[in-house]
């Protein structure tokens, strides 16, 4: 089987879409930090759309900020890749639609050749550096927002802003440079899970500017942009019989294909400190202010997803649809949307909150994804403060009860233990996991009481001024308690029967 290249677009499937367009022709517009598989399924997506209609002014340079693993995958192929959209049908049977996708055309390493990565956000061309780098990759405080100076990579890169590490540190050296061969400014835009990703980037890139250069920190200031987005599209982790699946159905070896749902929402706000792409042509659209769009998504999209997983990953149920389609499970999900996450919710024209609700639900029944509870569950501590906190606080304030939401927390705690209720050991994937499991350990780890909850809540990273919260304690002391001693499907039936509302 030949590889994935562009000397062999002719002998792919019949059914596999490719770029209708000259890729040599391409401009390099866009430098995109993080080049994982939900930029590949999301933002190349739409901008793939853009050029297909007649604009080359948007190829890509992505960059890697860790491993090489991408770029050795697809640098034979000279960035081509496939994009396998993949559901069921009306039988359940999973199906799949498979487009190769051609916008990216350069593909760089930042530790291998950190002085290209500046260089490309640098150069003329590009107009747009966009970021898909986790919440962790913003080297800040979760609970606050704030840039951690003391972060070790930004402790390195204001050492040495000509090698940075940090994707904060990359932009500032990136922007300084570019300022210095008297070029314009640049749109930084961010596509992360954050609550105004756009203003946490900008705080973060002047306050990393300031420490550096109060001069360029103003320059920035006045001329770039950093417009807020809310992105949503499930992209499970791409596996070895994945590979081999697009593969044969392909007719060419792709070393790394993608794989998303047919769902596909982004709104971004139209906010730009030059022209951009026309990505409504691959779905998104552009708004005034991003942050409804956000809030939801943030609560009722991976609130949930988060609650699912934990709760999951510690039954043993694998994956997302497997996890799903538990009724009790399913129940406490749907009933979390409905009583305590859409109260919290501001009113956006056009949205009917009962058919999201719905459609959420069947999205997460998809059973041709395999998503991984495992996977979701990786770095709670960056994701519970914008997840389920945000919501736990508007209730708080509001003086509403959250046993829902409260459950959801007390799974993320117990899943701290490293066991499953069936034995099975994992590894805490988190930035602060020596610390948390040790927390665990002290506390909850002897059983849960009043005093080990509230030795939880006193984690700072994660909880803010949520610590010590007494209404917040009484409502975790319940579901971890059961969870410790009834495990996952008693406990989520004795919360769907009102049993633990504190």
């Amino acid at each position: 089987m030949h590889r994935l290249h562009p000397l062999y677009l002719d002998i792919l499937s019949a059914d596999a879409a490719r770029p209708p367009y000259d890729r040599q022709r391409l401009q390099l517009g866009i430098v995109h930090l993080g080049i994982g598989a939900f930029m590949r399924a999301h933002l190349a997506a739409a901008t793939e759309a853009a050029i297909a209609a007649g604009d080359p002014r948007w190829g890509i340079v992505g960059v890697s900020l860790r491993q090489p693993d991408t770029r050795d995958a697809l640098q034979a192929q000279d960035g081509l890749y496939t994009l396998a959209i993949r559901d069921a049908d009306a039988q359940g049977r999973p199906r799949q639609r498979l487009q190769v996708i051609g916008a990216v055309r350069r593909l760089l390493v930042a530790p291998e050749n950190p002085q290209a990565v500046l260089d490309a956000i640098a150069a003329t061309d590009t107009r747009i550096v966009s970021l898909t780098v986790t919440e962790k990759g913003y080297c800040h405080d979760p609970a606050t927002g704030a840039l951690r100076l003391d972060h070790p990579d930004i402790v390195h890169d204001l050492a040495h802003p000509e090698a940075p590490r940090s994707a904060i540190g990359m932009l500032v050296s990136g922007l300084r440079r570019r300022f210095a061969e008297g070029r314009s400014p640049l749109t930084l835009m961010s596509l992360d899970n954050l609550p105004a990703n756009g203003r946490v980037l900008r705080g973060a890139v002047l306050r990393f500017a300031e420490a550096v250069d109060p001069a360029l920190a103003r320059r920035i200031a006045d001329g770039c942009r950093f417009p807020s987005s809310m992105v949503d599209r499930i992209v499970p982790r791409t596996t070895d019989a994945d590979r081999a699946a697009v593969s044969q159905a392909l007719g060419a070896e792709d070393r790394w294909p993608v794989l998303g749902e047919p769902f596909f929402d982004w709104a971004v706000e139209d906010e730009f400190a030059a022209d951009r792409p026309d990505w409504t042509l691959g779905g998104a659209r552009f708004v005034a202010d991003a942050e409804p769009y956000e809030r939801l998504k943030l609560r009722m999209v991976n609130g949930t997803h988060s609650s699912l997983a934990y709760l999951g990953a510690m039954a043993g149920w694998q994956t997302v649809d497997q996890a799903i389609a538990q009724p009790a499970l399913r129940g406490h999900i749907e009933a979390l949307m409905r009583d305590e996450i859409e109260p919290t919710l501001a009113a956006l024209p056009g949205l009917d909150l009962p058919a999201y609700r719905t459609n959420l639900l069947a999205r997460y029944a998809n059973p041709a994804l395999a998503h991984r509870t495992h996977q979701i569950a990786m770095d709670g501590s960056q994701k519970l403060p914008q997840r389920l906190l945000g919501t736990v606080r508007d209730r708080l304030a509001a003086g509403l009860p959250v046993p829902r939401m409260a459950l959801g927390v007390a799974a993320w705690m117990h899943y701290l233990r490293g066991v499953d209720e069936r034995g099975q050991a994992y590894a805490v994937d988190d930035p602060h996991a020596a610390d948390l499991t040790a927390l665990y350990q002290r506390s909850l780890g002897q059983g849960a009481s009043a005093e080990a909850v509230q030795a939880m809540l006193s984690y700072a990273p994660v909880f803010g001024d949520l610590a010590g919260n007494a209404v917040l304690a009484a409502a975790l002391l319940g579901p971890l308690q059961s969870l410790q001693a009834r495990g996952v499907q008693a406990t989520l039936d004795a919360v769907n029967r009102g049993e633990l509302a504190a």
